[in-house]
């Protein structure tokens, strides 16, 4: 079993960054059979579709390579590593442009989603980021990868290239990856609107809690979050209609590993006054000792680049036959 998992180095890991992934990666790593592998990389070649400073992006890297350590990525179990490092992304993504068709990529809806309604000013690099995320995978024979909902259409655009790319080469080269949803894979919304993904780009930095907030803001932003005037009642499924309520519930649950059934018992009849303080306690508490890793470790540059030095050497050397095989089969000497 090979896993592969990407994260682009936007800025801090909110929460909902660690409850949807970071965790299960920390979880998939510390329950990985004897043989078996975890690559986790830094996309920050996928992050030039938005324009930054140079220095921001380096910055922005080692930041995020600092934040999934804090979070429990180790880096001597798992792959951890910067694309950029890894020339063969690169290298195979434009191979595997001639294999995707322009149909597929017109297909996909996170494009039309960034892209909006500039269409003809967004980069080329966003119309084929895609072909870049099918090379992440299929560069490692990744078995295979943690997905959200939004990103279950790019795995399947991956098998369908590794698919025509055998096919047409009469190879057997690439691994058809399989999608891992975890279970407990939370959900986690604004806490400035309940409908709406918790999100780094959202212009309120009320409405996320940030993996480096100290314990007066965490408290300060939870006690803040928008709420109802009405009591919790005893069951999760009473809330469907209450999505800022129902998200409060969910984050306890996420967190403590209480049912929300559990969690709205508890509190029945009582109106947030009771609950919020509660869960700030509780965020506090676990978010802590994750924020004092990250400070510790967000300004040592030296050993940050060790770090993705080293993971990437070792990505390299695992890529390195597939490259091989890439090029040898379209008949390209290297």
């Amino acid at each position: 079993m090979r896993v592969l998992s990407g994260i682009q180095p936007t800025g801090n890991l909110h929460l909902g960054n660690y409850l949807g992934a970071i965790r299960n990666w920390v979880k998939m790593q510390d329950e990985m059979a004897s043989g078996s592998q975890c690559f986790f990389f830094l996309a920050d070649m996928h992050s030039i579709t938005v324009h930054e400073e140079r220095a921001q992006r380096l910055k922005n890297v080692r930041e995020m390579a600092a934040a999934l350590i804090a979070a429990g990525i180790d880096p001597d179990r798992s792959v951890l590593f910067n694309q950029a490092r890894v020339p063969a992304h690169a290298e195979l993504a434009w191979l595997l442009n001639g294999t995707a068709r322009i149909g597929w990529l017109n297909r996909m809806t996170q494009f039309k989603d960034k892209a909006g309604k500039n269409r003809e000013g967004a980069s080329v690099g966003l119309f084929v980021y895609p072909v870049l995320q099918a090379a992440d995978v299929l560069l490692y024979q990744a078995t295979h990868v943690p997905v959200g909902e939004d990103q279950k259409q790019h795995l399947e655009l991956t098998r369908d290239i590794a698919i025509k790319f055998n096919t047409d080469f009469g190879v057997d080269l690439f691994t058809l990856p399989e999608p891992i949803i975890p279970k407990e894979t939370a959900r986690i919304m604004s806490l400035r609107d309940g409908s709406a993904k918790m999100s780094k780009s959202d212009p309120s930095d009320m409405s996320r809690i940030n993996l480096t907030d100290d314990d007066d803001t965490i408290a300060s932003k939870v006690r803040k979050a928008k709420s109802d005037a009405d009591v919790l009642p005893e069951t999760y499924a009473d809330l469907a209609e209450r999505p800022e309520a129902k998200n409060l519930v969910g984050i306890f649950s996420a967190m403590t590993g209480e049912s929300t059934d559990a969690i709205c018992a508890r509190f029945a009849g009582q109106g947030f006054g009771a609950l919020k303080p509660a869960l700030a306690d509780v965020l506090v508490e676990s978010l802590r000792p994750i924020r004092q890793r990250f400070e510790a470790l967000k300004n040592d540059d030296v050993a940050l680049d060790a770090i993705l030095q080293k993971g990437a050497a070792k990505a390299s050397a695992a890529a390195e036959p597939t490259l091989r095989g890439a090029y040898d089969a379209v008949g390209l000497m290297r």
